[in-house]
């Protein structure tokens, strides 16, 4: 009879290990995972000083002779517009800044050719990037067979470059300000001894 109870007492112990085991060895969540794939990629945080996404929408090329400038995303830091002709998705449109990823910058060092006198780089078949400044990334994908590197560097000197240039130059220029800015120092007061000494002799009178 102990001997079978024993038997049992066993049995249910392994029971409750394997469900135990089991249940530890779950998938991971779908929040743990997208962290994991997020660091697999190298995402960076947002930093601080970075320029909102819609202070780059006025450098993008505007609309016209057929084609459709349509803004899809904009964030701190990064704004993207979709190339339209008609009903066909030619091309994305983006500038970031890569104060958020600064790795970002690091393929232009090498680059040999240029758009308008800013270092450019091919990215695989489909992609044609800039850098101005050494900070704001301008890019170009295409979207359509039809759309190649040549059309994709005849949209990127579209862009208003110089007018990006410039708000480097203004961030820089409010950093340098903020960090000049004046301390005021309370005014001294004057020792108790002194003060008495100017007040008119009529007040010390008896």
């Amino acid at each position: 009879m102990m001997l079978r109870l024993r038997r049992m007492l066993v049995v249910c112990l392994l029971a409750t290990l394997l469900l135990v085991t089991s249940c530890s060895s779950k998938e991971p969540s779908q929040f743990s995972q997208a962290q994991k794939d997020s660091t697999a990629r190298g995402a960076s945080a947002v930093v601080k000083d970075s320029a909102t996404g819609g202070t780059f929408n006025k450098f993008f090329p505007p609309s016209g002779g057929g084609y459709d400038r349509v803004y899809v995303q904009e964030k701190k830091g990064f704004a993207e517009a979709k190339l339209k002709k008609g009903s066909t998705e030619l091309a994305v449109m983006s500038i970031s800044d890569t104060l958020n990823n600064p790795t970002a910058t690091a393929k232009f060092k090498t680059s040999q050719e240029t758009i308008k006198g800013y270092p450019s780089v091919q990215q695989g078949a489909t992609g044609t990037a800039l850098l101005v400044n050494d900070r704001y990334q301008v890019k170009i994908l295409s979207r359509d067979a039809t759309f190649s590197a040549k059309d994709r560097q005849a949209w990127l000197e579209k862009f208003d470059l110089a007018g990006l240039a410039r708000l480097k130059a203004q961030a820089d220029s409010s950093n340098i300000n903020a960090k000049k800015s004046p301390t005021f120092l309370p005014t001294p007061k004057e020792p108790e001894e002194l003060t008495a000494k100017k007040q008119p002799g009529w007040i010390f009178a008896n």
